[in-house]
């Protein structure tokens, strides 16, 4: 699909090949405040959820991509979450993986692909995403697409015994 090919990276669907890179990110406790996770996961359970990756974002509310390049290496993740039909909206999140690949500009070429597709192929209203307030670097990619700060959930995220604020941002398809 053209939708999702950049020029230095493209969008694709999980793989059972992916299993081992998945495994990386879900048990890295270092991610586990970005998304929600409290305990790691088996590969028996990631190898089911790979297995059933087929169903489309109708069904299971959700879509996960792989960002890779064109060398067919994974550099990271990005999803849409909480799709919701009726309202025409959906989350995003996303991850690049490695430190060295960060700041690369393959977040922002994920993000402008994922957007697009979610306004021309699945005719979205909106999309929204959750970033603590002192993920500058994810408030900055965000913000630089178009995305606005539209609240402040105070004490949203507990971590490190501290409470942590989260903004909420929206991108309107105007």
């Amino acid at each position: 699909m053209v939708t999702l090919k950049g020029e230095h990276i493209y969008l694709r669907a999980l793989e059972p090949e992916d299993l081992s890179f998945l495994s990386g990110i879900e048990n890295d406790e270092n991610l586990w405040e970005l998304s929600h996770t409290q305990t790691p996961y088996s590969q028996y359970i990631l190898k089911q959820y790979l297995e059933n990756s087929y169903q489309d974002i109708y069904e299971a509310k959700q879509l996960r991509l792989i960002i890779s390049n064109y060398e067919n290496k994974p550099l990271g993740m990005i999803d849409l979450f909480d799709f919701d039909f009726k309202n025409s909206r959906a989350g995003v999140g996303i991850l690049v993986r490695q430190q060295e690949d960060r700041q690369q500009g393959y977040g922002k070429e994920a993000l402008q692909l994922l957007i697009n597709y979610s306004f021309t192929h699945l005719n979205l209203h909106q999309l929204y995403c959750n970033i603590s307030e002192d993920n500058l670097a994810s408030i900055n990619l965000f913000a630089n697409q178009g995305f606005e700060i539209v609240g402040l959930k105070k004490d949203w995220v507990y971590k490190n015994k501290t409470f942590k604020n989260e903004y909420l941002l929206q991108l309107i398809n105007s």
